[in-house]
Formats: C-alpha cells, structure tokens, sequence
C-alpha cells in the first residue's frame, strides 16, 4: 500500500512558477513509476508527466513539454513537479499517482493504481 499526499499548488500569476511535491508512504519508493496528472472542472482526468523508477525515464504531455519538469528523489520518497511559464489553461487539480514499475512508464490514468488527493493550481491571466 501507498499512501501519496500532494502539496505545492496555489495561485498564481501567468508566466509564473510553481513546485509541486508529493511525498509517498512506505520503504518501496523506489519500486514504482510515478506520474502526475491534472483534472480541470468538467474535464476528464489528463496525463501530464511521468517518471521510471530510477529516474532515467521522463515522459511529458505535449501541452507541457519544455515547461514542466518532473524529478524524484528516491531518499526523501518525493516527486516533484516543476511548472514555469504557467499559463491560465493550466489550470487544475493536479494528482500524483504511483504504480509499481514493469516493463514501461504508463501514460493512461488507468494504468496506475494509488492517487494522492489532489492539489489546486490557479493561474490568472
């Protein structure tokens, strides 16, 4: 069982920053892909960005590419989520999800199997 609990949103400008953390419970860490998703209002759940076990693997939405950064830190049982150049359409409720590594990392929702309760990010215009 893992327990992941989010931090880190707020409001923000457009163009600004903001780092997501989402600290895991738990000694097996470093077993498991991790990912970060988003879910505006009447919107379905999106995939954002993941990251392998090892942190050897990262994998982006287009939307975000060149302006998130995903990184872990196997010792602290934290990913993070580095979002610059944030713009009004991003957005959301950001989730951490976490499913133990296999042979990929999962971009589908579906896929992962333990979700952190969320965390509110506002960009305004």
């Amino acid at each position: 069982q893992v327990q992941l609990v989010e931090s880190g949103g707020g409001l923000v400008q457009a163009g600004g920053s903001l780092r997501l953390s989402c600290l895991a419970s738990g000694r097996t860490f470093s077993s498991y892909v991790m990912g970060w998703f988003r879910q505006a209002p009447g919107k379905e759940r999106e995939f954002e960005a993941a990251i392998s076990w090892s942190g050897s693997s990262t994998y982006y939405a287009d939307s975000v590419k060149g302006r998130f950064t995903i990184s872990r830190d196997n010792a602290k049982n934290t990913v993070y989520l580095q979002m610059n150049s944030l713009k009004p359409e991003d957005t959301a409720v950001y989730y951490c999800a976490a499913v133990r590594q296999g042979r990929g990392v999962p971009q589908e929702s579906g896929e992962y199997v333990y979700w952190g309760q969320g965390t509110q990010v506002t960009v305004s215009s």
